[in-house]
């Protein structure tokens, strides 16, 4: 029977269990990639990953959770890549608009693996509630940095405002997605948001 959350690696005590986890969010990852949101089925995930369905389902309820969980994933890569690579601009809003439109070329160039995981946030219920937080921490603290660089901790205030901010974002991907905007309109409607609200 799957249990109401995905395990995360904090729940994984041993290095066999971590490197599994792994291999299933790369798995649907490289599923994704190819064929989007429909293309991520738990056989697949599970032959693709090399893991018993049984497994998978132990570690990720649902195809949903599964995604959000990549989701998660690929905004941690993306944090240690702004690591590497410091953003650009003399403001927070110079910062924060290089920030995501940096986020926003590179979902735009694997489009099939966009679609899939801003489609499962998008049908994500309260049951993947832990996942979509973590996804959201991840992204509030690129939001944060942006806005107050790495030294400075974020106030209550600054934290609230990144997460309005990442909901603007995500609304103009879902936008994106669904093909009700093109990616210069992203990228017009980001700028005009942030300058607006970080003014």
């Amino acid at each position: 029977m799957p249990s109401a959350n995905s395990l995360t690696q904090e729940d994984l005590g041993s290095a066999a269990q971590r490197d599994r986890r792994r291999r299933i969010l790369d798995a649907t990852i490289t599923l994704a990639s190819k064929g989007g949101f429909d293309a991520v089925q738990m056989r697949a995930v599970a032959e693709e990953a090399d893991v018993a369905l049984g497994t998978l389902y132990r570690y990720f309820p649902s195809k949903i959770h599964l995604l959000v969980s990549a989701l998660g994933r690929e905004f941690e890569r993306t944090q240690g890549a702004l690591e590497r690579r410091p953003l650009e601009g003399d403001t927070p809003a110079d910062r924060v608009v290089n920030l995501l439109e940096r986020n926003t070329r590179g979902m735009q160039r694997d489009p099939h693996l966009t679609e899939a995981l801003t489609r499962a946030f998008m049908f994500a219920d309260s049951s993947v509630l832990s996942e979509i937080e973590v996804a959201g921490m991840y992204l509030t603290s690129m939001l944060t940095r942006a806005m107050k660089g790495d030294d400075v901790d974020p106030t209550a205030d600054d934290v609230a405002i990144a997460r309005v901010i990442g909901d603007v974002w995500m609304a103009n991907l879902v936008a994106w997605v669904t093909g009700r905007a093109s990616a210069a309109d992203v990228s017009r409607s980001m700028d005009v948001a942030v300058r607006l609200i970080l003014r």
